[in-house]
C-alpha cells in the first residue's frame, strides 16, 4: 500500500512540479503588488487619516475616504466572485483570463494591494505618538517622516503583516483552479479530488501546510532579528 502511494506520488510529480511553478508565478505578481502598490497606499491612508500631517483640506480627507472605500469594498468581495467578476477586464487588458497563471495573477494583485494597505495602515497607527512628534520637532519633511522614522519604527510590524498577507495570497492561489489558473490547488482538485486518487489530494494539502509552516516561520525569524525593542 504504501509502495503504492510513493509510485503515484512519484508518477504525478512531474505535474505537482509545473502546479508549483504556477502558484510560484501568481504569488510573485501578488508580492510585487503588494510591496510596490500596498505599501504606499496603507501608508497614505495612515497620513491622511485623522489626526495625520496630511489630514488638511477637504481634498485630503476625501481622497482618505476614497481609498479606506476601495480597500473596504476589495477586501469584503468573495474572492471567487471576485475573479469572476474581472475576467472581462483581465481579457481586455491580458487578453486572455483563464488558463493561464499570469491572467489569473490579477485579481490576486488586487485583493493583495487592498490586504497589505490595511496592514500597513495598522502597523502605523500602532506607532507610539512620540516617535510622530520627534519627527515634527526635527523638521522632517513628509517623505523622511515615511523613511526615517515611521518605516524604521514599524518594520517588524510591516514583515510580520507581510507573512500573514502572503499566507492568504498562498490561499487565494488555490481557488484560481477553479477559472483554469493551474497551481497546487488545482493540482489537488484535478489529480486527487476528481479522480479518487485521495492520497495525491492529501499529499499536496500537507504539502501547502508545509509550505505554509516554512513561510512563517522565516518571517517571523526575519522580524525578530529586525525588532531591537
Amino acid at each position: 500500500m504504501r509502495e503504492e502511494i510513493i509510485m503515484r506520488i512519484i508518477e504525478y510529480w512531474p505535474k505537482l512540479w509545473e502546479s508549483l511553478q504556477e502558484t510560484s508565478i501568481m504569488l510573485f505578481f501578488a508580492s510585487a503588488a503588494a510591496i510596490l502598490l500596498g505599501l504606499p497606499l496603507g501608508t497614505l491612508l495612515f497620513l491622511t487619516s485623522p489626526g495625520q500631517r496630511m489630514n488638511k483640506g477637504k481634498s485630503n480627507r476625501f481622497l482618505n475616504n476614497a481609498l479606506n472605500l476601495f480597500v473596504n469594498i476589495v477586501r469584503s468581495f468573495p474572492f471567487l466572485l471576485l475573479v469572476v467578476a474581472m475576467q472581462p477586464f483581465i481579457r481586455l487588458i491580458y487578453g486572455r483570463a483563464t488558463g493561464d497563471p499570469i491572467a489569473a495573477s490579477f485579481p490576486m494583485m488586487l485583493i493583495a494591494i487592498a490586504l497589505y494597505a490595511r496592514f500597513v495602515e495598522q502597523s502605523l497607527h500602532d506607532i507610539p505618538k512620540g516617535v510622530v512628534e520627534l519627527a515634527d520637532s526635527l523638521g522632517a519633511n513628509t517623505w523622511e517622516l515615511v523613511t526615517q522614522f515611521l518605516f524604521v519604527e514599524a518594520r517588524s510590524s510591516l514583515i510580520i503583516g507581510f507573512t500573514t498577507a502572503f499566507v492568504s495570497f498562498l490561499s487565494y492561489s488555490t481557488i484560481m483552479g477553479v477559472v483554469g489558473g493551474g497551481g497546487i490547488g488545482d493540482y489537488a482538485i484535478r489529480y486527487g479530488y476528481q479522480r479518487y486518487e485521495t492520497d495525491i489530494m492529501y499529499f499536496a494539502i500537507i504539502l501547502i501546510i508545509i509550505i505554509v509552516q516554512v513561510l512563517q516561520w522565516f518571517g517571523l525569524k526575519i522580524a525578530r532579528s529586525l525588532d531591537k525593542r
